[in-house]
Parts: structure tokens; sequence; C-alpha cells
């Protein structure tokens, strides 16, 4: 790799500004002064350092984000604030996107990465990623509910869902429910109660596949995921697909 391209993505300005770092004799390979932009470093084998600090090479970044309502799920938009601006420059740079998406009004687990093949796999259908969502409903939802959800439903478009597991958890003029779902269909939960005559008036993402939203994260806040959270993923993405 470009040793101006490994600065860059690393944090340490644009091309433009790593390559007055390197003119300045401030960038190190392997103890040697570099100011050629162009030579190529290797991430792993080469010490590469500024002004007497290691510079660490990272390629991915994962976070979790504890998105808050009115936020599109989305890199960038034209009226709208998104997930990417609510980050800090330090992490923005690396480019991160949203993997999958959260109605604008919805709150709740995001994660949002560079690892294109990682969040390829979690979307992909043929994975069956679970998604868990605590909800509230306008109406009283019932085991009947639960069992049509666990066939699955007929969405207003004609589409048939996949089975989801619908848990009761207060039952009442407003309903408070969890629903795991393996599927991401456009408004899916809010569309799936709509097919049992009953309305979501509140909704918020809990899970998605081994992650869980970290309770004591703010909202509008985000962490980078653990060691623990990522060795799940990992085995999530090399798992074998199904079908």
């Amino acid at each position: 790799m470009r040793l101006d391209k490994l600065l860059s993505n690393t944090g340490y300005g644009s091309r433009k500004e790593v390559r007055q770092l390197l003119k300045k004799g401030m960038i190190r390979v392997n103890g040697t002064v570099v100011k050629d932009p162009a030579q190529h470093v290797d991430s792993e084998s080469d010490a590469i350092s500024l002004l007497g600090e290691e510079v660490i090479y990272r390629e991915f970044i994962y976070l979790m984000m504890h998105k808050p309502p009115g936020v599109l799920s989305a890199t960038e938009d034209t009226r709208d604030r998104t997930v990417v601006d609510l980050l800090r420059n330090e992490e923005r740079h690396f480019e991160p996107f949203p993997v999958g998406r959260l109605d604008k009004d919805t709150e709740g687990l995001l994660l949002l990465t560079n690892d294109g093949k990682l969040a390829h796999n979690l979307l992909s259908p043929k994975k069956e990623v679970p998604k868990t969502y605590f909800a509230k409903v306008a109406g009283h939802v019932t085991q009947e509910d639960a069992e049509a959800f666990a066939g699955g439903v007929i969405l207003d478009d004609g589409y048939e869902t996949k089975p989801g597991m619908l848990t009761i958890l207060h039952s009442d003029e407003i309903s408070e429910i969890e629903l795991t779902i393996t599927e991401g269909k456009f408004h899916q939960v809010k569309r799936m109660f709509e097919a049992v005559g009953k309305k979501v008036i509140y909704l918020k993402r809990v899970t998605m596949g081994p992650l869980v939203l970290d309770e004591e994260l703010p909202m509008g806040e985000y962490r980078e995921l653990t060691v623990e959270e990522l060795q799940m993923l990992v085995k999530v993405n090399s798992s074998k697909q199904k079908g």
C-alpha cells in the first residue's frame, strides 16, 4: 500500500495533508525518514512512526450506535440528518455505513462499519440473521396474533413473510411486545401488525444477530464493538449460508 494512503486511512489527514507531513520529514519507516508519498509499505511488517509515535494501521471499523428517532439510516441526505452525521471525524474518515436500515422514527441498535463483506452477510436473506424489536402497539395483541406471525402473514403488497416469533409482554389498549424476525422488508414490523389490524406506535430494535443494544449507551451515542462482540460477528460472517 502507498504510504500516503495508509496514513490517510489511519486518520492523519487528507492525502494533501499527509504529503506535507512527509515533506517536513515527520514520518519514519523502519527508522528511516521517508518523504516519498508513493513509497509502498507493508502495514503488518513495516514499523511506521510519526514524530516517534507508532502508526497503527486498521482497515475496518465497527460501531454500535443507539440510533435516535428523526435521523436517517443513510450516509448522506440533502434535507435530514443521517447517522453518519452523528459521528466524529476520527470515525467518519473510515467511511462507515449503516448495516441495514431503521425507519426514520425508529430507534435502537444500529451497526455501522466499512466492512462490506460482513455487512453483506448480515443482510443476506440466506443467512436468516434474527433481529428483535420492542414495540408498543395500539390495541390488544393476542395469542392469535402470535400464531399468525408464527405462520407468516400477508403484507399489503401480497408478500408472505417468513415466520416471526411474537412475545406478548403486556396486552391492553396499548400493548407491549417483542418480535423477532429474520427479514428486513420495508417497514416490515409495522406492516405485519397492520396485517392483523393493529398499529405500531413505538418501535425500537434491541438485537441484531449476536449483538445486543448496550442499554448504557445514550440515545444518539455510539461506541466501538468489544472484542467479544466482534468475535461473535465474525462467527456469523464465516458461517455457512442456509439453503
